[in-house]
């Protein structure tokens, strides 16, 4: 029998949520990626998009403001997603999808920290 594989959903990434209706909100995907539920994004001061938060750089996004919430393919073009903005929220760690320059416990830590600045918090469980 084959088995069936599944792609993270909205469920998997968030544990806790206090009400939707204030903590979600509809952004501009950067174009060039394909975003995972669970992306870990950042907001370009310039432009407002929203890309995968680095590890360093100057436009804004390399400081952690956010989750995506479902996946979404910005590959070709700039998209629009659905994002946990602000907490009170609890989310999974083991859902977060990380940019390639975050690759090491201290810099997923420091993602950790960002992310709880701004009400969401990442655990291990709920």
């Amino acid at each position: 029998m084959p088995t069936l594989t599944q792609a993270p959903s909205q469920g998997d990434v968030v544990k806790i949520q206090f009400d939707p209706n204030y903590t979600n909100e509809a952004i501009t995907l950067l174009l060039g990626t394909n975003y995972k539920a669970g992306s870990v994004l950042g907001k370009i001061t310039a432009s407002g998009k929203y890309k995968l938060a680095t590890a360093a750089g100057a436009d804004g996004a390399q400081i952690a403001a956010a989750v995506l919430l479902n996946p979404v393919d910005a590959t070709l073009a700039d998209a629009t997603g659905i994002i946990l903005a602000r907490g009170p929220a609890v989310v999974s760690k083991a859902a977060l999808v990380f940019d390639a320059s975050v690759n090491t416990a201290p810099l997923t830590a420091t993602k950790w920290a960002e992310l709880t600045t701004v009400g969401i918090v990442p655990r291990t469980s709920a």
